[in-house]
């Protein structure tokens, strides 16, 4: 099912991109009065947001603050300052830390988007500024038949984190149960409840409808558009902005005109797949190595493509253009793979990321962010950007590794494929992922020397908060450090792909779009990854891309509606 405009049509606003990001910008919008369009060139709705964790960055909210949490505004500031450095915005930040508390509960309050609190550390806590719980929350998780006939039209999760299409809660508290299931009655019991409550939505839906992360985000955030009768096309392209005396007065898409009394707003989601583009700013492009993104296909750069047509000015100036996200290309049949985002196992005791020389470059245990801009510094003049997860067989067995699941699935299978790699001793192991044998049995005997002792002398596994948060708490004395020494090894290579790009349009604070001389650009807005983040190409913490999307969403959104 998909819709598309039959006629030129009118609103006060019109915007481009279905994600957070957009849908925030037209829901704040028409709750002030405006009339609005979204328009998405996809068949389905939910952009970038409906692949992602749903986690939104914001600090002093008022779910810390109910559950007892002490934040404070001149911390914020502070630890936005050390993680931005040079590209520090004052007049952006400060918006976005006074108006992210505002925009929380003017959501929770107004529509059917709701979160919850999580236990997210900042990823760098031991900056000054930096806390080890309180400024990270979760969309709540959400039945996606609500939808309607719509429902159809939501972007799936992605395929690669569901177990038969099936999310998991955010507590965990299904994937234990799973792992359980052949250990525990209970868990046994539990498991059966799940598969036949999710097969009996498939087989009615067509797909299961009890969802969670981003995808109940995106759900929540399109129901209260339809809820608010905001029309929301899937299918047509923008193909041009329209211009008049100066001024931006709408889009053209195939067939119609989409007229703007108000404004355009650009929301297409960055441009994690403009070929073009990206060779200039990867540098492992650059090089020859290779990029695998696990965002949505249609993620090409359009809005900022659009306005730069125009005189809107899109430098690529970050020294991490892009949210990096440490990737595994898994086999899904006739010669297709999909994107495996190394979100867990990396923290794990007995799990280290080797280079082709067989040498560790980093501490697995910091954010993908951070493990992937050390990869990419690591294999400068290197063809190859790409490093080896390695660890022993009682370590994949407990935890899995990838998208290969822990005991009781079988490994068969992703050896058979070549997903994993399997040797009998390191050396073994090193030849046939095409690593260092040397190297490789140099590294494990040295790290498995401090090891034994919960140490990491090399790289300080486990010494932040943020480090700990998705390890083994079980595991003692630390739950990210742990030995390997029980073959037969295996190893999964990984490369580079990425959550979204940070790199995008100028704007002023309000969002409207800038031109290289930093004159405004009447009628042309932009929101989400297609304006340049604030964060300056770093991740200070979990939902630094989803938090200043939906503040800034509102922030714009309320701008336009209040306009005369």
């Amino acid at each position: 099912m998909s819709t598309r405009p039959t006629k030129s049509e009118t609103y006060d606003i019109v915007v481009v991109g279905s994600g957070a990001a957009g849908m925030s910008t037209a829901i704040t919008a028409s709750k002030l009065g405006a009339s609005v369009a979204i328009i998405e060139k996809e068949p389905v709705f939910g952009g970038t947001t409906a692949f992602s964790g749903g986690v939104l960055w914001i600090p002093l909210n008022h779910h810390a603050k109910d559950a007892g949490v002490n934040d404070d505004r001149e911390a914020a500031i502070t630890y936005m300052k050390e993680e931005t450095g040079n590209f520090y915005d004052a007049a952006a930040v400060e918006t976005y830390i006074d108006t992210g508390p505002e925009m929380l509960e003017f959501f929770e309050r107004e529509t059917a988007v709701k979160f919850v609190p999580t236990l997210y550390p900042d990823y760098h806590p031991d900056q000054p500024g930096g806390v080890d719980v309180g400024r990270a929350v979760l969309a709540a998780p959400f039945d996606t038949s609500a939808l309607g006939d719509n429902l159809k039209r939501l972007r799936p999760p992605l395929a690669t984190i569901t177990f038969m299409g099936m999310m998991f809660n955010s507590s965990n508290a299904d994937i234990k149960h799973f792992f359980n299931a052949t250990k525990s009655l209970t868990s046994f019991v539990y498991v059966a409840k799940r598969l036949l409550a999710h097969f009996a939505e498939v087989a009615r839906y067509g797909r299961g409808v009890q969802v969670t992360s981003g995808n109940a985000l995106a759900a929540r955030l399109a129901k209260s558009a339809f809820d608010l009768g905001i029309r929301v096309y899937t299918d047509p392209p923008a193909e041009e902005l329209l211009v008049e005396d100066g001024r931006v007065t709408g889009v053209r898409v195939p067939g119609a005109t989409l007229t703007a009394r108000k404004a355009v707003v650009l929301a297409s989601g960055g441009f994690a797949h403009d070929v073009e583009k990206l060779q200039k700013a990867y540098p492992h492009l650059r090089r020859g190595g290779e990029h695998f993104s696990p965002v949505p296909e249609g993620n090409t750069g359009d809005g900022i493509r659009l306005a730069e047509a125009i005189g809107g000015d899109a430098p690529i100036e970050f020294k991490d253009t892009s949210a990096w996200m440490p990737v595994s290309k898994v086999p899904m049949g006739n010669g297709k793979f999909g994107a495996f985002p190394h979100l867990l196992d990396r923290y794990k005791p007995g799990i280290i990321a080797v280079l082709k020389n067989g040498k560790r470059f980093t501490n697995e245990s910091e954010s993908y962010h951070d493990v992937g801009a050390a990869l990419t510094r690591a294999c400068e003049g290197q063809s190859e950007t790409a490093a080896w997860l390695i660890c022993d067989h009682t370590t994949i067995r407990k935890y899995g590794l990838g998208f290969a699941k822990p005991a009781p699935v079988p490994l068969s299978k992703y050896i058979a494929n070549g997903y994993i790699q399997k040797g009998a001793t390191l050396a073994e192991l090193a030849g046939r992922a095409g690593i260092d044998p040397a190297g490789l049995e140099s590294t494990v005997a040295a790290y498995n020397e401090h090891a034994v002792r919960g140490e990491d002398p090399e790289y300080g596994r486990g010494r932040t908060a943020f480090n700990r948060y998705l390890a083994d708490p079980e595991h003692k004395p630390n739950p990210c450090v742990g030995p390997i020494e029980n073959g037969p090894y295996y190893a999964l290579k990984i490369i580079m792909g990425d959550l979204g790009t940070f790199d995008g349009l100028k704007t002023t604070v309000n969002g409207q779009v800038l031109t290289k001389d930093s004159t405004a650009i009447e009628g042309l807005y932009a929101v989400g990854n297609d304006r340049a983040s604030i964060m300056g190409g770093n991740y200070p913490g979990a939902g630094i891309t989803l938090g200043p999307a939906m503040t800034f969403g509102y922030i714009t959104g309320r701008h336009l509606a209040e306009q005369s």
